[in-house]
């Protein structure tokens, strides 16, 4: 194997996993939990789902739904649906003047010439170039449809919502028959004993969780049940994931402080999609979260993709999983 001579690099790119991690740190250190956002809306608001691409219906996903639920509540938007520039215009509308786009991401499998840790190009013993296939962020500028003019009526009014609970809290009978037929179909057992604190028990493949009325309302327990299911998908029979079944796993260290992470947006994620709008009970897992986003930029990507594989593979235990964007 021979190497070239060292090439002239372009000019520093914006890092983005470092620029998003830190738009969360920051929401995190001024008491903001974005993934919350649709547990705390009122149930049957225009934001109580998942952010959806406009031309294609279908839902973002992963880091997408963070920040653009984060976006949507820092600037009032109540529309649900989200497209680019090109696409405003491609339905017929505008982005109005002025408007500012709300970053995102889309992933990209980029192939390149391998180098080494000093930027020589690699070639094989034959002269030829040695390529690799490494994963590219790319930002992608999104515009709610509220910044725009003109767009087609069905999207300039926001998907409509289907009433899932009531005012006290109540689910309707749909939605329960949703929440019972996915936990039903992980084979998960569960208890309820009278206590403060719900928990997954992978050793016995077992939630427990405190009595019905010690909650404020009926979906502040399926929220928590459903939280503790996502923990469920951890099982080495499962995902199979490190912060579940490996005995580093310690309460407050860091394993323990990132399996939370990924609960706390499985759960939220998979609550929007079916229509369960609760709050979760349980303790503040801030201060760990923080020393794992700063301490590692991709961190909070990872957790998202775990959270989003967590959600999606207990939806499609009954097929209720849906495309994504």
């Amino acid at each position: 194997m021979r190497k070239s001579t060292t090439k002239q690099h372009p000019a520093k790119s914006v890092d983005l996993y470092r620029k998003i991690t830190d738009r969360i740190i920051i929401a995190l250190e001024n008491g903001v939990e974005p993934w919350r956002k649709p547990w705390r809306a009122v149930a049957g608001s225009e934001l109580a789902g998942l952010p959806l691409n406009a031309t294609t219906g279908r839902h973002y996903s992963g880091v997408n739904v963070l920040l653009l639920w984060m976006s949507a509540e820092e600037q009032g938007f109540r529309n649900n649906y989200w497209l680019t520039y090109r696409q405003a215009q491609q339905t017929g509308g505008q982005v109005r003047k002025g408007e500012k786009a709300t970053l995102a991401v889309i992933y990209k499998d980029w192939t390149k010439q391998a180098e080494d840790r000093e930027g020589n190009r690699l070639y094989d013993s034959e002269g030829r170039p040695l390529m690799e296939t490494v994963p590219m962020l790319k930002p992608l500028q999104l515009f709610n449809a509220e910044q725009c003019e003109g767009l087609p009526a069905d999207i300039a009014a926001s998907p409509e919502q289907i009433q899932t609970m009531d005012e006290d809290g109540v689910l309707s009978p749909e939605v329960m028959d949703k929440v019972v037929r996915i936990f039903n179909a992980t084979g998960v057992k569960h208890r309820m004993l009278p206590q403060d604190r719900a928990y997954y028990r992978p050793l016995t493949d077992e939630i427990v969780m405190p009595l019905a009325e010690q909650f404020f309302t009926e979906a502040d327990w399926w929220s928590t049940l459903l939280h503790e299911l996502v923990h469920s998908t951890g099982h080495a029979r499962r995902l199979n994931r490190e912060g579940i079944t490996s005995s580093s796993r310690k309460f407050g260290g860091p394993v323990y402080a990132f399996e939370e992470l990924i609960a706390e947006m499985g759960s939220a994620f998979l609550c929007a999609q079916l229509g369960v709008f609760g709050e979760v009970r349980h303790d503040s897992y801030v201060e760990g979260w923080l020393k794992v986003l700063k301490s590692d930029k991709k961190a909070l990507f990872r957790a998202c993709r775990q959270a989003r594989e967590a959600s999606e593979y207990l939806l499609a235990l009954t097929g209720r999983n849906a495309d994504a964007a």
